[in-house]
């Protein structure tokens, strides 16, 4: 059996200049990267802004396994299999970031026969926008510490500095360090630390302005530190905006790609679910829509993180809404939630699935709150027994559940035909989007209605600390913007180790943090890291590259 990038390497791409064309777009607005990926231009979004949006579908998918379950596998394939039955679509992804792909996870660009390519690309540099990101973020860091050397006008508290360093690449040594040391020469010694790039507030915002100005404006507005007297730093004080913009000048323009089949692709932007708001651009999303009958777009992790964001926080920026909801559910990762090792989800089990079948339910029921018609995606992996596979469908026949199965990873757009169907029938249904919670309750009141609604928890508790920061963030008048909980994927609860649908806990809030450029309030829950380590045996250990430059062991 191929492995994901000999797939991807045999595959006979065709020029990005075709897939614009394909798209209507002309040639003055495809700025090209090489022959098989290019940046999308303002003049391209902006003939556009009148044309009417196409449908939004959003995959998502229950509690996966440390491996990932495959929604970008699914997202991709589902492009592909619109294409099959006739219709017009364009997937909105995600770009990877290079902590999981040297780490656990390998790459985002799909896998077997449902990749985003070019996928040695996509999945290391690509067009450069992780780098301006880290680039423009780690400006301002440096601005803020020569400020202080150079006499601190401002009179910043180094003990009270929020904003942190950042690097795309999972690095644990790096989470806590001191700057400064070595005499008054190398600046004010004080504590500091990473976050990866993924997690950074410059991705969210990013992600979220809905143009050059709308960035600079986003960028301005960050909280950096806290003067001796309490008052509050942003980076418009330091005047880092407007170098900053500068970075991002060309990282803020979506990127086209093509999927394996040579369908489009737009990939966007890649902030983490666990501990970001876990979607692609709005530009991206938003474009997607004008240029296709279809924008397929995913969001990270299961829909407790990455759906729950998209819906509650992307969604009621942008003013977009989903006519459909996929959620992705395996075989294996409904055994993980049934309490087997991740080692042995691929050996059949009947009883872990069994136990582990209730996580799927909720999820659904979940998806079901926000007046959107949902369809299961039963991802199929050749470990799959049919018993097993028999017994998820008629779950969701006991649920009400649309659900299709799914082959795309060994066949393509051919293996979705049948879920793409089903997606398509599921966005002529009427559909009554609505919010979860609304600006004008408080940030407790909504972190209680997520914890309660959507975690199943019995209450929230708040540490010292948190009740702390809550009030800082209140004083700024950050008590009227969502809020983005940073959570373990592995579990609904907090704790990674209650799996399927735990009932009976509490979620801690250790931390409250403002984003204040990106506009909403991180919820720190459990021990979740915003800087990740490497696993005992990192994915990176297996990628290398031979005399002709070819690279293997990237997945």
């Amino acid at each position: 059996m191929l492995t994901d990038i000999e797939i991807a390497q045999q595959t006979k791409l065709k020029p990005i200049t075709e897939i614009a064309s394909n798209l209507n777009i002309k040639e003055e607005e495809l700025e090209p990267y090489g022959r098989y990926k290019a940046k999308l231009s303002d003049e391209l979004a902006n003939r556009l802004q009148d044309k009417k949006d196409g449908k939004l579908i959003l995959v998502t998918a229950i509690n996966p396994t440390p491996a990932g379950e495959g929604k970008t596998t699914t997202s991709a394939g589902l492009g592909q299999a619109m294409a099959k039955i006739g219709k017009n679509a364009i997937i909105a992804l995600r770009e990877p970031s290079l902590g999981p792909v040297f780490g656990i996870k390998g790459g985002a660009a799909g896998g077997g026969y449902s990749q985003v390519l070019p996928m040695e690309d996509i999945n290391l540099h690509f067009t450069g926008d992780m780098h301006a990101i880290t680039s423009a973020n780690n400006l301002l860091c440096a601005m803020l510490d020569n400020h202080m050397q150079q006499g601190n006008e401002l009179g910043i508290d180094p003990r009270r500095i929020l904003f942190k360093r950042c690097l795309d690449m999972n690095d644990r040594a790096l989470r806590n360090i001191v700057v400064g040391l070595g005499g008054k020469v190398n600046g004010v010694p004080r504590e500091d630390g990473f976050i990866i790039t993924v997690a950074s507030e410059v991705m969210a915002i990013l992600c979220l302005a809905s143009n050059i100005v709308d960035l600079k404006k986003r960028l301005g507005d960050i909280l950096v530190a806290y003067k001796y007297d309490g008052s509050p730093v942003f980076a418009r004080d330091l005047n880092a905006d407007g170098a900053m913009t500068a970075l991002l000048k060309d990282a803020i323009k979506p990127n086209l790609v093509q999927t394996i089949e040579g369908t489009p692709a737009i990939m966007h932007g890649g902030p983490f679910a666990n501990i970001a708001h876990g979607c692609n651009s709005v530009r991206a999303t938003k474009l997607a829509l004008k240029l296709a009958d279809y924008c397929i777009t995913e969001a990270g992790f299961g829909s407790d993180l990455g759906a729950e964001k998209f819906l509650d926080i992307k969604c009621r920026y942008a003013g977009i809404a989903p006519s459909c909801i996929v959620v992705v559910a395996t075989c294996r990762a409904l055994k993980y939630n049934g309490g087997i090792p991740k080692a042995q989800v691929g050996e059949p089990n009947m009883d872990a699935l069994k136990k582990g079948i209730v996580n799927l339910g909720v999820h659904i029921d979940n998806m079901r709150k926000y007046g959107v018609p949902v369809v299961v995606a039963i991802n199929r992996f050749h470990t799959d027994s049919e018993e097993e596979l028999k017994y998820i469908e008629n779950y969701c026949h006991e649920k009400c559940a649309e659900f299709a199965l799914s082959d795309v990873f060994c066949n393509g757009g051919e293996g979705g035909k049948d879920l793409a169907q089903k997606v398509v029938e599921a966005c002529e249904k009427p559909s009554q989007f609505k919010l979860l919670y609304e600006n004008n309750l408080t940030i407790k009141e909504k972190i209680n209605k997520i914890a309660t609604e959507i975690y199943g928890a019995d209450k929230v508790n708040f540490t010292p600390q948190a009740e702390k920061a809550l009030a800082d963030v209140v004083a700024l008048g950050g008590d009227k913007l969502p809020v983005c909980v940073a959570k373990t994927q592995y579990s609904l609860s907090d704790n990674p180790t209650l799996l399927g649908a735990p009932k009976g806990f509490d979620v801690t809030v250790r931390d409250v943090r403002i984003s204040n450029g990106a506009g909403f309030v991180v919820i720190y829950t459990g021990d979740i890291m915003t800087m990740p380590g490497l696993p005992k045996v990192p994915a990176a250990n297996r990628i290398d590259v031979d005399e002709s430059s070819k690279i293997s062991g990237l997945f």
